[in-house]
């Protein structure tokens, strides 16, 4: 069993009394310790960043530039180590791993072009021989708290372009699968990034509340549950911080009765059950218009389900891992029962599921509802689980007034063939990220992510042209150099550029 340390001021730190187990989810077995910070070793990386940060703003973008595209370089070529980590420790197939930290890889490309993304405004001879120009500043120490379920891209979505903004950056990654995103952030060491620019301290409560007291941290990126992302943007922003917190999501997919029926259920298929359910951007309920397409849509869910290869995430070729720890599967289990007895009809049970030789893993298997009302706990709450609602509906108004009245308003999708249905619902639907027969509407990097109502908290979405405004400071400013030998009266009149 190993012993998982900080990361700070670019050397190894192994902290000091309390640690957490790290589990196999797939075994169930104990592999690492990972030392949990107090508010001194948070403190020391806060040190180790103001020290770094002077030196660090002052240098050139394109330079900056440089040891990102070293960064992105080291992250292609150690790819299966670091697939092999998220597996390990997190349970999602490697396929799923190599596929997450592509996506994370896509924001350090978008943080290459820092020359271009930092450039400002200009304008000459605003007013009489007046300049003016805009200029993008780092706002100076900065912090991100990451969930377990992207041990690698959601970190990836943060400190990269933070990084190049001019800022230094203190993650606290999630406690329960730590070694990728630790691998991953030497890597940047290696990379070039000078000492103390970037730092890891593993840790839960405690740690988070030193980053969100420290008045040194002048910003607060959080992606994970809707409460925590609550407490955080709430405790943050009355200290003055800057807070960009993504929380809880329940996603619709709406299937119209003109829908290419094959092509849905496939796309449904890895978005209800890929990584297990375990992600925010997951399709957990299916808004059926009309019954034929219900009734058609379960015939042909069924026999998929129960085909899905469910094992060990570090075997290739699998469709499905465990869940992360033993409380989510209880956790999801327990919400299974609550739908039986709620009158949901429970047509594919994954309760009962066990893998050979794996028999102490954290597994459940795909499961299937259908007549889910609204009223359900498995339709209004956040399952995270591999389960898949099923409720049906008379017309795309409904569907969609189903959709805008959930608190959550992350993601959603359309699937139809028919131009005016997808426009009316893009238009009207209340939801942050919407597609049309794209049932994970993810933004590319050079967009932003960020979902509506209580799936966000903060005015700016993550990564993106939103990211680069959350790690900067505007400043405005005005030039003029008066003739030598001219002498201008006072002017007591408000000016004006006429």
């Amino acid at each position: 069993m190993s012993h998982i340390p900080h990361l700070i001021n670019g050397q190894r730190i192994a902290g000091t009394g309390r640690t957490a187990d790290v589990f196999n989810p797939a075994t169930g077995e104990v592999i690492h310790q990972v030392a949990l910070a107090d508010r001194a070793t948070v403190q020391q990386a806060i040190d180790a960043a103001k020290t770094a940060f002077p030196a660090w703003r002052n240098t050139p973008p394109a330079k900056r530039a440089q040891i990102m595209f070293r960064f992105k370089q080291l992250l292609e070529q150690h790819e299966g180590a670091i697939a092999q980590l998220i597996s390990q420790e997190h349970g999602k197939t490697l396929e799923d791993a190599t596929g997450e930290l592509k996506r994370g890889i896509e924001n350090v490309e978008f943080a290459c072009g820092a020359p271009q993304i930092l450039k400002g405004e200009y304008n000459r001879n605003v007013g009489p021989n007046i300049d003016a120009w805009s200029d993008l500043q780092p706002i100076g120490v900065v912090a991100g708290i990451t969930p377990f379920n992207f041990p690698a891209m959601v970190p990836l979505w943060m400190y990269p372009l933070a990084i190049v903004c001019g800022n230094c950056f203190i993650l606290k990654p999630s406690e329960r699968d730590p070694s990728s995103t630790l691998y991953i952030a030497e890597l940047l060491i290696e990379a070039g990034l000078p000492k103390g620019v970037m730092s890891v301290v593993h840790g839960d409560k405690a740690a988070v509340d030193a980053l969100i007291e420290a008045p040194e941290v002048k910003a607060l990126s959080f992606v994970g549950s809707t409460p925590i992302a609550e407490y955080i943007y709430s405790e943050g922003t009355k200290r003055g911080k800057r807070v960009q917190a993504l929380g809880g999501a329940k996603n619709h997919a709406v299937l119209m009765p003109d829908a290419d029926l094959d092509n849905a259920v496939s796309a449904l298929m890895g978005a209800a059950y890929g990584s297990c359910g375990e992600r925010c951007m997951a399709i957990s309920v299916a808004v059926c218009v009309g019954e034929q397409i219900a009734d058609a849509l379960v015939e042909k869910l069924v026999p998929q389900i129960q085909g899905l290869k469910i094992g060990a995430g570090t075997v290739c070729g699998l469709d499905m891992g465990p869940l992360v720890t033993a409380a989510a599967r209880d956790k999801v289990k327990g919400y299974i029962d609550a739908g039986v007895a709620q009158g949901a009809s429970l047509v594919v049970d994954g309760r009962d599921l066990v893998v050979a030789g794996h028999e102490n893993g954290y597994f459940v298997g795909g499961t299937l509802f259908d007549k889910v009302t609204p009223e359900m706990s498995i339709y209004s709450d956040e399952i995270f689980g591999p389960v898949l609602c099923i409720v049906r509906v008379g017309s795309l108004e409904a569907a969609m007034q189903l959709i805008n009245d959930h608190e959550y308003g992350n993601g959603t999708c359309i699937f139809t063939r028919d131009g005016e249905a997808a426009r009316l619902f893009c238009d009207e639907i209340e939801v942050g990220m919407v597609g049309v027969n794209v049932p994970l509407p993810v933004p590319v990097s050079y967009h932003s992510f960020g979902g509506w109502k209580r799936s966000l908290f903060g005015d700016l979405h993550a990564y993106g042209p939103d990211g680069v405004r959350f790690y900067t400071r505007k400043k405005a400013i005005t030039q003029r150099w008066p003739q030598r030998a001219s002498h201008e009266a006072a002017q007591f009149a408000f000016p004006s550029n006429g």
